[in-house]
């Protein structure tokens, strides 16, 4: 019989995640959603613990490792072909807990940035090494340039020992905040995607500067900047990974960051919608509402009926979501998964929690409780790593086995 709960390694964890959402995150929630760009000073106690925890061993970290990189995979005389649950799995566990607490505080812990998967997923072992520990943005978007990625127009010019970086990256979550951006650009616009490259830039390079935060509509306490790149030099081994292009290869070594963070995204769509149904099971059971899970919903009120479903359809995200994460801790190829996590989870978080705003009625449209915040938060999570149409297309180009000059 296949065990779909937590792994028993992985328990200790998930339960620490989720009395730090409990008694950290969800106290503090609307008040950094009301001071927007303020800087939770709350989390650096809470990043402290983490690190100590990372130090003993205790926790495997909130970034997952790549499929073909990150951790190495041990060879076990007894393995004979037995499954492994490891950081990537234990990540999204966890990652799905801190986001039934805040989705914006979780994306505003120190050291646990998007940048910080992507330096996971292609960096090589002196750089992971070498940027333990820092704080990392992702500065992929830029004006113009959404999901496609194939399509950025920022420039990276090698001269001499440096390379040199012109463009605008803009919705760089952390990206005030952060101590360095991983930041994609093309060393040569003619050679097309495979030319693409990601570079880590600290921020204090006197050729990098912020030049806005933009006001959002969720996750309001986690920033999101525009930064500007004007004759930005960084040294050369800070590009991650190899620096040749090989047009054969094609894009696939920068597309190997999103297999890595789109789980990731997914943990979170499916932690928010999670809070906003234990809420709403709460409020209905308050109002006289009982849900009945030993009988049919269309022999239930409708508003049981309804929930049934909403739930229904988190947990097909969740099982995506988990699906993708231990695929890649037992080194499968998982950019089709990766892409359904995203797709399923993006749009059933937004659905859920809009959907639990609606069954609670004024008292889900108001601020006395979370879920109308949830409702706001949970819509970013179907946009960023790749929007809800781009993860559609991905997948059906995998299905049918077409390139991307084949289904645009």
């Amino acid at each position: 019989m296949i065990n779909l709960d937590a792994p028993k390694k992985h328990r200790a964890l998930v339960d620490q995640a989720h009395q730090v959402a409990m008694n950290m995150l969800r106290p503090i929630s609307r008040k950094y959603d009301k001071a927007e760009h303020e800087y939770p000073k709350e989390l650096d106690m809470l990043a402290a613990m983490i690190d100590g925890l990372s130090e003993s061993g205790a926790a495997n970290g909130a970034g997952a490792s790549g499929v073909g990189g990150g951790e190495k995979k041990k060879e076990r005389p007894d393995d004979d072909g037995r499954t492994k649950n490891g950081s990537n799995l234990a990540s999204v566990l966890s990652i799905a807990e801190m986001c039934w607490g805040d989705v914006g505080l979780l994306l505003s812990m120190p050291r646990q940035g998007l940048g910080n998967s992507a330096i996971a997923a292609v960096a090589s072992p002196e750089q992971r090494e070498r940027f333990a520990g820092v704080w990392a943005g992702m500065a992929i978007t830029e004006p113009g340039v959404g999901s496609d990625s194939a399509n950025i127009s920022t420039t990276a010019v090698k001269d001499g020992d440096s390379y040199v970086i012109n463009g605008e990256k803009i919705y760089v979550t952390a990206g005030g905040r952060c101590d360095a951006v991983v930041v994609w650009a093309t060393l040569d616009k003619s050679l097309g995607r495979a030319a693409i490259k990601s570079f880590v830039v600290q921020k204090d390079n006197p050729g990098m500067r912020v030049e806005r935060l933009e006001h959002k509509l969720g996750i309001k306490s986690s920033d999101t900047a525009t930064i500007i790149f004007s004759d930005c030099r960084v040294p050369a081994e800070d590009l991650l990974g190899s620096p040749e292009v090989d047009v054969k290869a094609g894009f696939g070594g920068a597309m190997a960051t999103f297999d890595n963070t789109r789980p990731l995204v997914a943990a979170m769509a499916v932690g928010c919608a999670r809070a906003a149904l234990d809420l709403t099971r709460e409020l209905l059971a308050d109002a006289g509402v009982e849900v009945d899970y030993d009988r049919p919903g269309q022999l239930q009120s409708a508003a049981a009926a309804r929930f049934l479903e909403l739930e229904s359809e988190w947990e097909g995200a969740q099982l995506l979501t988990m699906q993708a994460a231990w695929m890649a801790d037992n080194r499968k190829p998982n950019s089709l998964e990766a892409s359904m996590a995203k797709a399923k989870a993006g749009r059933v978080g937004s659905a859920v929690t809009l959907g639990c705003v609606e069954l609670c009625g004024a008292v889900g449209y108001g601020e006395g409780e979370l879920l109308e915040k949830w409702a706001r938060d949970s819509k970013i999570l179907d946009i960023f790593e790749g929007t809800q149409q781009i993860q559609q297309l991905i997948i059906a180009r995998r299905v049918l086995g077409l390139s991307s000059a084949e289904l645009k």
